[in-house]
């Protein structure tokens, strides 16, 4: 299986930093989804949940007030308020 590596970060600190097999996130116009291969992405985000899987199984989430994504060569960065 083929993993993504996402950092989840805030300007206080760093949330979360590993590998994930899919991200959802809280998109301006909907809920997306981001899985290993999606192509490059910059998207604004809204109040929300980001689910993701980790490498290993099991999920986690984390609330955000917004923010913004990246998403580039397997990696995800999410910068949140």
């Amino acid at each position: 299986m083929e993993y993504l590596h996402l950092n989840i970060i805030s300007p206080q600190e760093s949330l979360f930093k590993g590998e994930v097999s899919e991200v959802t996130l809280p998109g301006s116009v909907a809920p997306f989804t981001i899985l290993p291969h999606h192509a490059p992405i910059i998207s604004s985000l809204e109040k929300g949940a980001i689910s993701f899987v980790v490498k290993g199984g099991g999920s986690q989430s984390v609330e955000i007030d917004g923010g913004f994504v990246e998403m580039s060569n397997g990696n995800v960065t999410v910068c949140i308020c």
